[in-house]
């Protein structure tokens, strides 16, 4: 009896003439907006000639200055919260056997993958308000308390992947030769899954640098983002200076985003 040809979706009509309409559709507006990142007009629909200025003109914004600097120490202290939260509750739930509330457990640490962003962050604005009416502190750890609750599944995720990759043999051979729990864990088991922790605090690098949603919600008066300051600027004048911007993160995201697969496929 002859076999049967295997089923590929890629042979379906119309299937390339979808798949370039789609990948045209995502990316012809970013690279339209790469493109006029270097218009030398004031318009942003009107090219007037190549030109950097607008680089230049964000560079020297203390607007612009002020907001990446927050925005850095606001991603760096989620992605360090978060990656660290995120590397033990992966060792707690993949380095032992199955137990009773597993499943349960593996729920609520990714429930922010799974609930809209706006409803995590109007229950962090209620849940911080109160905190700030009882103490009166309005400072900069709220966001970053918030950012780093949403990122903790981003980190998990890849954290988790690593370590259910990774053959308990060596970590076994360890215990045999009498290493303590402690040294095992120093000397075996993190250096092998620093590629996995490498690559979510990245990606929770990523993911709080760019929020919106949360920061919105969550910030005081003041304590504007780089990307909550590119939203306040298109309600006003729009200028290529938030194309320069948006093109700059662009770059710095697809970077760590390349870095982060790069990690994440690391086996040995």
């Amino acid at each position: 009896m002859a076999k049967g040809k295997s089923f590929s979706v890629t042979t379906l009509p119309g299937f390339t003439a979808i798949a370039l309409t789609t990948f045209v559709l995502l990316y012809a507006p970013i690279v339209t907006m790469v493109i006029y990142s270097f218009n030398d007009s004031e318009s942003v629909a009107l090219w007037g000639g190549f030109s950097v200025r607008w680089y230049f003109e964000a560079w020297d914004n203390t607007q612009v200055q002020e907001a990446t600097v927050r925005s850095l120490v606001i991603a760096v202290s989620a992605a360090v919260i978060s990656t660290t939260v995120a590397t033990m509750a992966a060792l707690g739930t993949t380095r032992r056997g199955r137990f009773k509330g597993q499943t349960f457990i593996y729920v609520m640490i990714n429930q922010p993958l799974m609930v809209p962003e706006i409803v995590t962050a109007v229950a962090l604005l209620i849940f911080f308000a109160t905190i700030k009416v009882a103490t009166g502190y309005t400072g900069l750890a709220y966001l970053i308390l918030a950012h780093s609750a949403f990122c903790v599944p981003f980190a998990y995720l890849p954290i988790r992947a690593r370590l259910e990759g990774m053959d308990l043999a060596l970590e076994t051979a360890a215990s045999d030769l009498y290493a303590r729990p402690w040294q095992t864990f120093r000397h075996v088991t993190l250096p092998l899954m620093m590629p996995g922790i490498a690559a979510g605090a990245m990606l929770a690098f990523v993911i709080s640098l760019d929020d919106v949603i949360i920061t919105e919600f969550v910030k005081s008066a003041g304590q504007d983002t780089l990307p909550t300051y590119m939203l306040g600027q298109l309600r006003r004048a729009i200028t290529p200076e938030v194309n320069a911007i948006s093109t700059a993160l662009l770059a710095l995201t697809v970077l760590l985003l390349t870095a982060f697969f790069i990690l994440n496929r690391k086996r040995d």
